[in-house]
C-alpha cells in the first residue's frame, strides 16, 4: 500500500509542508493548526506513509471549504482525571484533539504510570502511528486506535464489521529505530481486493482475526467515544465529524528499567535483520525500521512524489487558486 512509486519526482519536504499550510489557511484553518497539520502530513511522507501524507490535504481542504468539517475548531476538555482525558474535537479534523490529547497523556503517564486519552466529534485523525511515535522518546509503550461511523446493513458482508481498523503500537529502542507497528487490520481485505474471498477460504482464521481486530478498533475507538452503532441520526453537528480515537500509554519502569528494556530492543532489532526475508522481499526488519530508513533518505534527497500524488496537489492548487509545491 505504501511502497515508493516506481516513477516519481523528488520534492523537498519543506515545499510540501509549505503547500499544506497555504492550502489549509486558504480554506480558513488558523495558522497554528495549519502548521501542525502540515508537520504531521509531511512527517508521514518522509517515512513513506504516502496514504496518510500530504496527498490527504486535497480531501481535507475541500471538506473544510464546503463546511463538512469545522475549519476553526476549538478543542475542549469534556472530562479529566489524573490518568484519563476526554477531548471534544468540535467538528474539525481529528489531528488537533489527537495530538493535543497525546501530549497531555504523556505528562499524565509520566506522573501516574499509565494514562488513557479519548477523542470524539471530529473527522479523520490520520495515521495512528503519528501518536504512538510521539511517546517513544519519553520511555513509554503505547497503543492507538480509532473508530468511525459504521453503516451496517442486514445481509451485508462480515468484512464491513471491522470498519477502517486503524491501530498502532510502539516500543522504544536505544540506538536502533523504535518499534512502530502502524497498520489497518483490514486494508488488504477491502472490497476492491479481487482475491479477498480466496484468502478467506484459504486462511479463514487469519481473516477472522483481522476482522476481530477491526471490531476492537470500532468498539474502543468508536463506540466508546460516543459514536452510535447506527448513524442514521448523526451524533454530532458537523457532517464530516464521524470518528473517535483512543491512546493508551504507560511507563516502561513499571516493570523494567528503561535502559535495560531499550538495550534488549536493540538486540531484538538486530536479530530480526539477520532472519531470512519473506519471498519477494530483500531484507527483514522490525516494524518501523523501513520507515526510519526512508525518512533519513527523504530528508536528504526529497520526498518521492508519484503521478497520483502530484495530480492531487495540482488539482487542489488549481481549485483554490494557489501555487503547487513545484
Amino acid at each position: 500500500m505504501n511502497s515508493p512509486p516506481e516513477r516519481f519526482d523528488s520534492v523537498p519536504h519543506k515545499d510540501l509542508h509549505d503547500f499544506v499550510v497555504r492550502a489549509a489557511t486558504q480554506v480558513g484553518l488558523p495558522p497554528d493548526k495549519a502548521q501542525l497539520l502540515a508537520a504531521l502530513l509531511t512527517g508521514n511522507d518522509l517515512r513513506g506513509v504516502f496514504s496518510h501524507g500530504t496527498a490527504q490535504i486535497a480531501t481535507y481542504a475541500i471538506l473544510m471549504r464546503d463546511g463538512r468539517l469545522n475549519n476553526k475548531p476549538a478543542v475542549t476538555v469534556v472530562k479529566e482525571t489524573n490518568n484519563s482525558l476526554l477531548l471534544d474535537g468540535d467538528g474539525g479534523l481529528g489531528y488537533f484533539p489527537a495530538a493535543e490529547g497525546t501530549k497531555r497523556v504523556i505528562d499524565k503517564a509520566k506522573e501516574h504510570g499509565i494514562a488513557i486519552m479519548m477523542t470524539r466529534n471530529h473527522g479523520h485523525f490520520g495515521a495512528a502511528g503519528l501518536y504512538s511515535r510521539m511517546t517513544v522518546e519519553h520511555d513509554l509503550i503505547t497503543y492507538v486506535t480509532s473508530g468511525h461511523q459504521l453503516h451496517l446493513k442486514p445481509g451485508g458482508d462480515l468484512f464491513s464489521a471491522g470498519g477502517g481498523s486503524p491501530m498502532a503500537f510502539s516500543a522504544p529502542a536505544d540506538k536502533e529505530p523504535a518499534l512502530i507497528l502502524d497498520f489497518g487490520a483490514l486494508h488488504d481485505l477491502y472490497g476492491g481486493n479481487r482475491h479477498r474471498d480466496d484468502i478467506a477460504r484459504l486462511a479463514p482464521g487469519l481473516v477472522l482475526r483481522c476482522i476481530g481486530m477491526g471490531e476492537i478498533c470500532q468498539a474502543w475507538g468508536g463506540l466508546l467515544s460516543g459514536l452510535p452503532l447506527h448513524g442514521d441520526t448523526p451524533r454530532w453537528h458537523w457532517p464530516g465529524a464521524n470518528q473517535g480515537s483512543m491512546v493508551i500509554t504507560f511507563r516502561i519502569d513499571l516493570f523494567l528499567e528503561p535502559a535495560t528494556f531499550k538495550r534488549e530492543m536493540d538486540e531484538y532489532v538486530r536479530a530480526v535483520r539477520q532472519l531470512r526475508p519473506l519471498d519477494g522481499f530483500n531484507s527483514s526488519h522490525m516494524p518501523g525500521g523501513v520507515e526510519a530508513d526512508r525518512e533519513t533518505r527523504s530528508r536528504k534527497e526529497g520526498v518521492p512524489v508519484g503521478k497520483a500524488h502530484r495530480k492531487s496537489l495540482d488539482d487542489l492548487a488549481a481549485e483554490l487558486g494557489i501555487d503547487p509545491p513545484w
